[in-house]
């Protein structure tokens, strides 16, 4: 019996200083994570102290210099968190990947110098927490059409519009936002909870991420202090190439989603006795187990050498993109394929496989949906817009 998850011996393509830091945030995740994350998914309520117990153990911003309260690693590094986070849910993993890619990112990327000596110490330490505002009511998948505005008014600006589906907006301290400016051209705002005009409703009773907060960001004529706008991006790149970095953080995680998924399978399928033997003698339930750990072993390739690209700065957004889709509905089938081997426990908060498939319907959704992923690969190896 081979029951690795690291069937091809990644870890030695990954070395030593990744290991140790996967096996730092797979310690937090079974103390801080585990004990309570199937109780806390069924009443939908949300780790309490969850963000700064994640500035602690430097898993928000990790991209991010030290300088700035970042952990001063690299994307491999920052991969490998991720995978052990979703491990654990992929609310959790959801939480620092939007403090890290769609605000801390942002903000080191295209902040001024004193937005960054401002803003991202408290973000890496959890002290304050971020939302990242792209998504409207009329405008998920087609961004560009947004409806939100930045007006001009004295030495600052006046922001109207709302955005929706937004991770962490009821709990946020600041939003990183993108509206369109009087010439049409999409600027970020880093706005602020004491704001007045800004509110944050909640988006109650969800099946998925039910450990998570969610809700509106809305905007009643906000007034935006001119030194509160991203001076380095007037165009869609900067949403963009935060999606771009969130999307690379999903396409490791949700390989510990499914890992976790495949082990519970796996030790189900060898203990369960039916017609006098384990279903695991089976060939149908081999054949399952097979398929789970051949597809997760393929995701950890495609995930470790877009890390490698990604440290390089050649990682293009559609490699991203083929990886994110690639590894989200791997991730995704073989919490499917799991239930099936549980029956009818697969269904019960006793094991993480349903919370983890209902996680994942939402993760195959967001930064980009599974069908425009394929239309963006589509576009680069026909060089003919599908949209």
């Amino acid at each position: 019996m081979n029951s690795t998850v690291d069937y091809f011996n990644i870890g030695e393509l990954l070395g030593e200083e990744y290991l140790l830091i996967r096996d730092t945030i797979r310690d937090f995740v079974r103390s801080e994570i585990l004990p309570t994350i199937d109780q806390k998914a069924q009443d939908h309520e949300e780790i309490p102290g969850l963000m700064k117990k994640l500035g602690s153990i430097g898993a928000l911003g990790p991209f991010v210099p030290n300088v700035y309260g970042g952990a001063g690693l690299d994307y491999m590094a920052y991969g490998v968190i991720m995978q052990e986070l979703e491990a654990g849910d992929s609310a959790i993993r959801s939480a620092a990947s939007v403090q890290s890619s769609l605000v801390m990112y942002p903000i080191y990327t295209f902040g001024s110098e004193e937005q960054k000596s401002k803003y991202l110490p408290m973000l890496a330490s959890g002290d304050w927490i971020g939302a990242f505002g792209l998504t409207e009511p009329n405008h998920g998948s087609d961004p560009s059409s947004m409806e939100t505005r930045l007006v001009k008014d004295g030495d600052g600006y006046r922001l109207h519009g709302a955005k929706t589906w937004i991770t962490n907006a009821p709990i946020c301290d600041l939003a990183v936002v993108w509206a369109k400016d009087e010439e049409g051209k999409v600027r970020g705002v880093i706005v602020e909870r004491a704001d007045v005009g800004f509110s944050t409703p909640e988006i109650k009773d969800k099946w998925s991420l039910r450990a998570s907060r969610t809700g509106e960001l809305v905007f009643d004529n906000i007034y935006i202090p001119s030194e509160r706008l991203l001076p380095e991006v007037s165009s869609m790149r900067g949403p963009l190439s935060c999606l771009n970095s969130a999307r690379y953080g999903i396409s490791w995680g949700v390989i510990g989603a499914a890992i976790d998924c495949y082990q519970v399978a796996l030790q189900y399928a060898l203990e369960r006795t039916q017609f006098g033997k384990p279903i695991a003698a089976y060939q149908l339930q081999q054949k399952k187990l097979a398929e789970m750990i051949t597809e997760i072993t393929k995701a950890q390739l495609l995930s470790w050498r877009l890390g490698v690209l990604k440290n390089e700065n050649k990682a293009t957004p559609q490699q991203i993109s083929m990886a994110k889709r690639n590894n989200v509905n791997m991730a995704l089938q073989v919490a499917r394929e799991s239930r099936q081997i549980l029956g009818a426990m697969g269904i019960v908060g006793d094991y993480p496989i349903m919370r983890h498939m209902m996680n994942l319907e939402s993760v195959i959704t967001y930064e980009g949906t599974h069908d425009v992923h394929l239309l963006i690969t589509g576009q680069d190896i026909t060089g003919i817009s599908g949209f």
